[in-house]
């Protein structure tokens, strides 16, 4: 999957993994926070998302972590990488 098309083409869900506090201070217009910590315990939620999912944090770690996780557990997902550049595929979508 390529993710600067499912960004840009509107398809999926973006799901940040970072803390709360860092959310806050910056995130993707529309995506939602699922801390990677909470992932376990969220699953059930997670699973009634627009897939496939499109994960980020602040570098692409913990979202690649929350990648294989979510993987193993049957959820169609794709490790964005870090928040800034799924912003800026984001931002190039609403241009249109």
């Amino acid at each position: 999957m390529n993710i600067e098309n499912l960004i840009t083409e509107n398809k999926g869900t973006i799901v940040d993994v970072r803390t709360p506090g860092e959310f806050m201070g910056g995130n993707v217009p529309g995506s939602v926070n699922f801390p990677l910590n909470e992932i376990p315990a969220r699953l059930n939620e997670l699973k009634k998302l627009k897939t496939p999912l499109i994960l980020c944090c602040a570098s692409g770690n913990r979202s690649g972590q929350a990648e294989g996780y979510l993987s193993a557990n049957g959820i169609s997902c794709v490790n964005g990488g870090s928040w800034m550049t799924v912003n800026y595929y984001k931002s190039l979508s609403l241009q249109f």
